[in-house]
């Protein structure tokens, strides 16, 4: 299976995103539509990071230095990008004379306008709809940060010209690279605080944390004070992006750096991408494992439990009888959870069992297959119901199993009169069938 994965330890924006998979592999004309859509233009120059060669994207508004803002503009390459250090941040400064940066330009747009700009591009099948995908994200960020209705809410520093430029050309140059998988580590916020529309705030920024909440990766603050991780960044990692605990095992084909907007004195600031088959079957997870004995638990606490740890953030949930002290019937409940996860985990067992104390045992890791649903559509009696299938592979695409969603299942079976296994048995055998 044909991965990209992001290291995330010092963030990620709109632009690192870009000049990674730039740098990954990623063909710069497929820009293309961005620049002949809106009036910017793409300067892709090579830099210095603490002696890593990075590459670095600038959107400039189109022509601002007396160029054509055509192809040959999109690749520039300059030998001379080393910055002072000290031991505190500076941002880049390289811009030559006449260029203006595209950033902040444009007017103030709602959701909605986005959407429409987005949509009059001339751009591949299905990129339109991850674009689109993404900002609405972002708008949905922005409209709970605020308590706003999505379709009026109005865009700040991700509605302008190089924001669209940012998410539409990170979509593009990811149909480039033509990828089965992308994964990311857990996203370095920084910190410290930042000037925003509203005022200052601390870092990570409010719109970052409504998009982590709904994403699959994880964050994590530090390493300096500074804004690592951008709204912009953040949604494009949020719908394109698996969470993982580190980066998976891949035969590495290809492998770039995309610098980003400081220069730190002592860590290269950079979004590491890399692009590989994964070499490994099944992916291996960070994981610990909790458990607590019962012997008083009511039996509507127990079957509950499934779901109230699951929403404390359990992966897994056991609950298996023991003979406990002076020979009492009891259970063993045993919770899988990430290590950063088990304290609001064990919080919550406690909470909801009234158990004296929680274990847990260092399992370190396990190893997981990837999943994906599928839908299989049955007749029965001039009808068409849909089950939802789960499909289990390894990482070069090899399938382990097919299950069918009992709860969706059974409510076909309801409606048909049928057996649940046979409707279990026809979704599955339809699934397969498309293998």
């Amino acid at each position: 299976m044909r991965t990209l994965a992001f290291d995330g330890r010092m963030g990620a924006s709109g632009d690192m995103v870009l000049a990674a998979l730039l740098a990954a592999g990623a063909n710069a004309d497929a820009l293309a539509p961005v620049e002949d859509a809106l009036d910017v233009r793409y300067v892709v120059d090579g830099v210095d990071e603490n002696g890593i060669a990075a590459t670095r994207v600038r959107v400039l508004l189109d022509g601002a230095d007396g160029t054509d803002g055509g192809a040959g503009a999109r690749t520039h390459t300059h030998d001379d990008h080393a910055h002072p250090h000290d031991d505190h941040a500076h941002p880049h400064d390289d811009n030559d004379a006449g260029d203006t940066p595209a950033e902040g330009h444009g007017p103030r747009r709602t959701y909605a306008e986005v959407v429409d700009i987005v949509e009059s591009m001339a751009l591949p099948d299905g990129v339109t709809d991850d674009a689109v995908a993404i900002f609405r994200r972002l708008g949905e960020a922005e409209s709970s940060v605020h308590d706003a209705d999505l379709e009026s809410t109005a865009f700040h520093e991700v509605g302008a010209d190089d924001a669209i430029a940012d998410v539409v050309g990170a979509v593009l140059l990811l149909d480039d690279l033509d990828v089965d998988r992308v994964v990311t580590t857990p996203l370095s916020t920084g910190g410290g605080t930042k000037s925003m529309t509203h005022g200052e705030y601390p870092i990570p920024a409010p719109a970052v944390v409504e998009l982590a909440a709904a994403a699959d990766w994880s964050l994590r603050g530090g390493p300096v004070d500074a804004e690592l991780l951008t709204p912009t960044g953040a949604a494009i990692l949020a719908h394109v992006a698996e969470g993982a605990e580190t980066l998976p095992g891949l035969d590495v084909a290809a492998v770039g750096y995309g610098a980003g907007g400081y220069d730190f004195a002592e860590r290269p600031n950079v979004l590491r991408a890399i692009v590989g088959d994964g070499g490994s079957g099944l992916d291996r997870e960070s994981i610990t494992v909790l458990e607590t004995n019962l012997d008083d638990a009511a039996p509507e606490v127990l079957g509950d439990l499934q779901r109230s740890l699951a929403a404390a953030g359990a992966r897994d949930v056991t609950i298996l009888p023991a003979t406990m002290k002076k020979s009492r019937p009891g259970h063993l409940v045993k919770v899988i959870v990430k290590p950063e996860d088990a304290d609001a985990v064990a919080r919550r067992l406690a909470a909801e069992t009234g158990t004296l104390g929680v274990r847990e045992h260092g399992a370190g890791h396990r190893w997981v297959a990837d999943r994906e649903f599928r839908t299989a559509e049955l007749d029965a009696d001039g009808e068409t119901y849909e089950v939802p299938v789960k499909i289990a592979a390894g990482s070069e695409g090899e399938i382990y199993d097919y299950s069918a969603e009992y709860d969706d299942a059974a409510a076909v079976a309801e409606a048909t009169g049928l057996p649940v296994r046979e409707v279990l048995r026809r979704a599955e055998a339809a699934v397969r069938g498309e293998e």
